[in-house]
Parts: C-alpha cells; structure tokens; sequence
C-alpha cells in the first residue's frame, strides 16, 4: 500500500513531566480503569446510538454494488475539480483556483477511495472483496488518467513559476504536485510520454497481480502430531484437521512463523520453508520477470540509467552508490561476528540432529534455541504471562502517558465484524477529539494476512480554517481465546503491537495542512522512525511489568530477573540479524554492479 510522500509540519505541545506507573495484575487493572481512556463501561451505559463517528467520511458495510457507485462518484467529482483547475487561464492563475482545489479534492476524496478500498482486506463476503479490487482498479485508472492530464500540469506549472508561496507547506505541496506529474512523463515528448504511459499500467497491472496471487493463495501442508513436535498445544488446536487426523498448516505468516521458530523436526521446518518460499512460484516468477523488465524501461524512458537511480533519488541518499557504500561498510564490520554466530548455531544443530546441512529454514529455531540457553529466556512459557487484553490495556496506558493522550472506545459504532474495536482518541488536557481509529485484532478467514496501519482517513487543514481529523486502521493477526482461556501473546506479537500502536499515534497526531503529508504520509525515510522508536518500551521492566500477568492470575508479572534477560536478548545474534537486513536491502538493488560483495558468507 502506497502513501504519498513529503514532509510533515511538526506538531507544537506543551512539554509535561509524565511518570508511568510501574504496576501490576489487579493493581494495574486498577489504575486502568480510573486512568485509560478507554471508557467501555460508560459507552455501555449510554443508551444513545451514535453509529456515525464524528468528523468521519470513512463508510463501513458497503454493499458490493455500494462500493463500485461509490468509486464512480468518486471518479466524477475529480474529473469536475481537474476540469475547473484545467479551465483556468494562465496567466489568471492563483493559489485559491489552481491549488487549493487540488488539495481540497484530495483531502475529501481520500476517506472515500479507503472506504472503497480497504474491505478487500477485512470482508469475509467474496462479492464484496471483488468488487473493493474492482474499484481500487478504477480508481487507480483514473487516477493515472489525472495524472497525465498536461492540461492541469500546464496550470500547476504557470503558479509554480509565479513563485507566490502561502507558506513552506504550500510550497512543498506544489512542489511535489510538479513532482509527480513529471514522474509521470509530462515533461518528455509525446512519444515517450505515450510508451511510459503503457509501461506504467503494466507495472501497475503485474504489481497487483502479484499481491493478490499472494493473498489468495490457500496452499497447505498436511502433519502429523509427530511431525509438529515442539509446537505449544494450544497452536495445534487453532489447526484445521482432515479425516485421516492430520493437522493443516497453511502458507499465512502466523502459521509458518510459529513453524520455523518452535518446530523440533527439521525436515517440518524445511517443507515448510520451501513452500512458503516457493508460493504461487511458478506464476508470480513469470511476473517478477516481466517486472524487472519494465522497470528498468519506466526509469530508462525518465532518464534514469537503471531502476534503482529512480527509486532511490526521491530519498535521503539520492544515489544507489550511497546506499552500497553505506550498506558495505555495515556489512564488513559484521562478517567476523556474523560467522562466529553462525557457527554456533551449526554446532547446536550438529550435536541436536547430527550432520545435517544448515539451510535458512534452521535459522529462527536454533536462534530461538540459542537465546534460549544464553539467557534463560524460555519464550513458549513467557507467552504465558501475556494475555492479549492485559497487553492492549497496557499499551493504551502507555501510549496514554507518553503522548498525552486519551482513548475512548465507542461500544455502539458501526463496524465489519463484531471483533472490530473502535476508540476515539482525545488530547488528555484539552479535551479536543484528535481522531478515531478501528482495531480488527484477530485472525479470520479471508481477512489480509499480515500486521499492519492503513489509513482512512488523513487530517487536513482546509481553506475555510476548519481541521478533518485523522481516521486510522490497525489490523493485527492474533489467535482468539480457545476453549475459554485468555488468547496469549508471543513476545514478538507484543513487540509489533507496539510497533503499530506507534504508527497508530503518528496517524493520529500528525498536524500537517495537507492530506498528502498528514497520516502515514511522510517522507519514505522516515515513516517508519516513531514505530521503531515505541519499540524500545518493549524492553524496559516497568513496561514488561505493566503488560504481563500470568493468564490463570494476573497478579503475578514475569520477574527482574526475566525483564533484564529480555533486554540482554534483545542484542544477541545481532550481527546475523543485521546482515538479514541488509541482504533484503540488496535484493532491492540486485542490478547495481558489485553488490554481492556485500553479502558473502554462506549457511
């Protein structure tokens, strides 16, 4: 999922001196009910219904012939607004009749695209994610179409020279409207402008392809028990099971992930990693081929010598030289540790299954194993002290606290599924309604199969002065309670939560005038620092205390002595984990010369 880039106003608070309370079990849900702003009781007591959530465009529930009127509504109003900014002469152009029309139209249309959109990833109903795939293919056309327009470029291009800045922001978002039009080949010749046009939609067409031969795959391996050794039990009762008792694991990320971590039987481990590396193999390779392909050609016809020049000149680093060069000097640093880490695990899989070959499905395991040893930290029993509501209470206490901020969850708005959460969040101080964000916690079927934020609506300050709040998603993978227990959590599902809830407050925060530069619309290289910086509480004892309790009695957190191990662990195998990294990045940038230098040791 795409995000428009740029650069974010940074949001003025006041500064306040905040302590988290270090507490747990019945204390700590103590504190959270008279602290966390998540007011469920008093939403349960309010007899009022109030489906419609305030300041919000997002629609839920759209029937599959909704969604596509919807997406060709859509379509005409933006044809209307580019007509009229096209309309304008140039030397009559301003900021109120060429850009603020442009960026009022985003900001409006933007909740509506998403409500069009995104329930191909939450629907169970098949008409309903085909049409949301319908649409967003629609959409995407037109949007491509207006894209092309050298009629609005003409008139954008007019006030751009005039040089007659409202402010930095204004200036900024003309700047990357100039951008993307010329990305987009309005400032080549005709013939190479028509020839980008065709590989764009190829590209575009192949790269949807790809994702959704992905999402639809239902591929599955059949195990015995025996052959799942080593997986906790209740994992094995969220398993589908065919007549002859075998359990079903699918190729879906939760189910191989558990594998590769926890399986003692390597051959498991080895079918399973090589079907989930081989899925819709023999189709989407077809695709990646033709995809390199055209990719090259698209930065070819924009002047660029290779794909990655293109990619890589809307970031920080400008250059793929840059980014090899930093990416080596890493990487060298790393080879003496990274091979005394590997073999470590060759030993520990030599003396637990003999001489067998180490391949990249042992990984994970004998890491797991090897933590495990060093450090004491038994993660299968440490999934015992978080159960998922101590752990989203917890969250929200924290979130609260470091940001100022209050939760409210809304029992009687309208949602897709009756595990679908939704909260509205306030400034704690002031009262003021910040946004609203929806949480769809757990597994289901045809649900989109990975951890992640999608925005549905951007804040946006418009030309009459009044602010669109912000309207966010999070989308988790968790396992539901089984058989009446409480759903635990993995350490690692602890630490993407977290990793999310800070791209939920990014969201939810961001002040910027723009919708393209408000939500998860900053610059590329930074998108990710406020999720990866939330992280850091995971490994902190007064954090750890706060989340856990012990799931047949809450009263009782993990231990000092396990919160510490936690944080030792967090840097073990580092090395290895980095060079991981950096071969993904490389991946990236395969056809630049010499970039095998920068990963040469082998398993």
């Amino acid at each position: 999922m795409t995000e428009s880039q740029g650069n974010s106003e940074k949001m003025s608070k006041q500064k306040r001196e905040r302590s988290l309370l270090a507490v747990s079990g019945a204390a700590a849900l103590l504190v959270l009910a008279v602290n966390l702003g998540i007011n469920a009781f008093n939403s349960h007591r309010n007899n009022r219904k109030n489906k419609d959530l305030q300041g919000s465009k997002v629609r839920v529930n759209l029937s599959a012939s909704e969604i596509l009127k919807l997406a060709d509504r859509i379509i005409t109003k933006s044809k209307e607004v580019h007509d009229a900014v096209a309309s304008i002469p140039l030397d009559k152009v301003t900021y109120m009749n060429v850009i603020s029309p442009l960026a009022e139209l985003e900001a409006q249309q933007f909740p509506l695209v998403q409500s069009c959109v995104f329930p191909k990833m939450v629907t169970t109903s098949d008409d309903v994610h085909k049409a949301s795939a319908e649409a967003e293919r629609r959409i995407d056309t037109h949007l491509l179409a207006c894209s092309k327009r050298e009629d609005v470029y003409r008139v954008v291009k007019a006030f751009a020279a005039r040089g007659e800045w409202v402010n930095a922001e204004a200036k900024n978002y003309t700047q990357a409207l100039m951008r993307d039009f010329e990305r987009n080949g309005l400032n080549l010749t005709l013939t190479k402008r028509e020839e980008l046009q065709r590989v764009r939609i190829q590209i575009d067409k192949l790269s949807l392809q790809y994702i959704q031969n992905l999402t639809e795959d239902s591929t599955f391996l059949l195990f015995t028990e025996t052959e799942l050794a080593g997986l906790p039990p209740e994992f094995l009762k969220s398993l589908d099971k065919v007549t002859d008792g075998k359990f079903k694991v699918t190729l879906k990320s939760h189910h191989v992930g558990a594998v590769l971590e926890l399986c003692e039987v390597g051959t498991t481990r080895r079918m399973v990693a090589v079907a989930y590396g081989k899925r819709c193999g023999e189709v989407n390779l077809s695709i990646l081929e033709d995809l390199v392909q055209l990719r090259h050609k698209f930065a070819r016809l924009l002047g660029y010598s290779s794909y990655a020049d293109c990619a890589v000149d809307l970031r920080m680093a400008k250059t793929p030289s840059k980014v090899f060069e930093f990416l080596e000097d890493i990487s060298n640093s790393l080879t003496d540790s990274a091979n005394m880490e590997l073999s470590m695990l060759k030993d520990l899989k030599r003396k637990e299954e003999g001489d067998h070959p180490f391949g990249i499905e042992d990984l994970l395991y004998y890491v797991k194993k090897a933590e495990a040893q060093q450090f004491n930290v038994d993660f299968g029993a440490l999934k015992q002290y978080f159960p998922v509501n101590l752990v989203l209470s917890g969250v929200f206490k924290i979130v609260q606290d470091l940001f100022g901020l209050r939760f409210e969850e809304i029992a009687d708005a309208e949602v897709w599924h009756s595990d679908v959460c939704v909260y509205s969040v306030f400034d704690l101080s002031s009262g003021e309604l910040l946004g609203h964000f929806y949480l769809d916690m757990y597994i289901r079927e045809g649900k989109y199969n990975h951890t992640c934020v999608v925005s549905l609506q951007n804040g946006a300050l418009s030309s009459n002065g009044s602010r669109q709040i912000p309207v966010v998603l999070m989308i988790a993978q968790l396992q539901k309670d089984v058989s009446g227990h409480p759903a635990l959590l993995r350490f690692s599902e602890v630490v993407d939560l977290f990793h999310e809830f800070g791209h939920v407050v990014q969201h939810i925060c961001n002040r910027a005038s723009f919708a393209r530069f408000s939500g998860l619309g900053f610059d590329q290289d930074f998108v990710e620092v406020p999720a990866l910086v939330l992280e850091n509480w995971c490994y902190e004892s007064f954090t750890l205390k706060l989340i856990s309790g012990f799931h047949q009695d809450i009263t009782k957190p993990i231990k000092d002595e396990m919160c510490k191990a936690i944080k030792r662990w967090r840097c073990s195998f580092s090395a290895l984990k980095m060079r991981q990294e950096i071969l993904y990045n490389l991946v990236r940038f395969a056809n630049v010369r010499g970039c095998q230098s920068c990963f040469t040791f082998s398993m």
